[in-house]
């Protein structure tokens, strides 16, 4: 787990977050989340097949159909623990920073794959909570 120095350089450089789970309902915390990271400044990508559009930006049915040519930083992930191994492998492959598992999200291996594939690594805690704690300033 990274400590708060570490997480501030991580937010702090993070432009583009890719929300993997990103629900178009209101009440959902995903949607929660990523409207805040909207309001602060991060550029957001909705991953999700069951969604064309939410909170006014294109969806993607997953990390693998978002444009080669858009820099992620962030793969924010609102799974269950057991989906998280593939969706590692998908933030490995499109050349992500960072995988980071949401509040009671930890998977082994998960946190292995993105690892071997360079990516810093949070599981458990939530981004938005983290950017409010630290007060990132974009």
């Amino acid at each position: 787990m990274p400590d708060d120095r570490e997480l501030k350089a991580l937010l702090g450089a993070a432009r583009t977050i890719a929300v993997v789970g990103l629900s178009s309902k209101p009440h959902r915390p995903s949607n929660e989340v990523a409207a805040y990271l909207l309001r602060h400044g991060y550029t957001v990508i909705p991953v999700n097949p069951n969604e064309q559009e939410v909170l006014g930006q294109k969806a993607y049915a997953s990390l693998l159909d978002i444009p080669a040519d858009v820099e992620v930083d962030v793969v924010d992930v609102f799974r269950r623990a057991e989906e998280t191994p593939a969706v590692a492998r998908d933030a490995v492959a499109i050349g992500a920073k960072a995988l980071w598992l949401q509040e009671g999200i930890v998977n082994r291996q998960a946190h292995e794959i993105a690892s071997e594939g360079g990516l810093e690594v949070v599981m458990g805690i939530c981004i938005r909570v983290e950017d409010q704690r630290l007060n990132i300033q974009r």
